[in-house]
């Protein structure tokens, strides 16, 4: 079956959904040791959250980018989750989605979230021709986010590490055996129909009517 171009998958049961992020250890470390975010993470900026391990593989480098050593699993209420999707826009403005690039510009300063699509990556990080969703949250919603929706941090730079290995020894089914088991989200209806840019459609040329003889 053909994956959707947009959908959200993730690792999820009735209750919460994890994403994932990295952090530098001395931010990293206490948050999972604790469960929580700490004093330190600032919460009055824009945080992103990606459901996607392997899209978060491709942003830090498997754990290894500066900053980004520790990597961290973030268990969060699917209420939470939902009402940060509910109240978002998408990042960047499309022709024949938005009404004008001012209303959408509007829509940006105003949302607590925004939403962004990017390819899915594959276990060599390689672009897949489907997209990943990444969740920006900010003000109101990062407030909530570090103190209200999240139920576990873990620490999973391990994991990160092993998985690299493996594929980098050409064990992929290894590799695959360890990632975590992402499946589609069940969406609510009408919960991203105003983040799924979809292209506008091609109208339908009309064949010539043949002329009279």
């Amino acid at each position: 079956m053909q994956e959707p171009k947009y959908r959200i998958r993730a690792l999820h049961d009735e209750r919460t959904i994890t994403v994932y992020q990295a952090y530098r250890p001395g931010l990293g470390l206490p948050a999972a040791r604790d469960g929580r975010f700490p004093a330190a993470w600032k919460r009055d900026r824009m945080t992103w959250i990606k459901p996607s391990f392997l899209w978060m593989m491709y942003r830090c480098g498997w754990g290894t980018k500066e900053g980004q050593e520790t990597v961290l699993a973030v268990e969060i209420t699917r209420e939470g989750f939902e009402w940060a999707l509910r109240n978002a826009c998408l990042s960047h403005y499309e022709r024949g989605f938005h009404t004008d690039q001012a209303a959408w510009k509007r829509q940006l300063r105003q949302a607590p979230a925004r939403v962004q699509w990017d390819p899915e990556r594959d276990p060599h990080l390689r672009p897949l021709p489907y997209r990943s969703l990444q969740l920006g949250l900010s003000g109101e919603a990062a407030r909530r986010y570090a103190d209200e929706w999240t139920v576990s941090i873990t620490d999973v730079t391990a994991l990160a590490h092993e998985v690299h290995g493996l594929v980098r020894s050409g064990d992929l089914e290894a590799a695959a055996g360890l990632l975590p088991q992402e499946r589609p989200y069940p969406e609510r209806e009408g919960l991203l129909d105003h983040l799924r840019a979809q292209p506008p459609a091609t109208p339908k040329l009309k064949s010539p009517v043949p002329s009279s003889p």
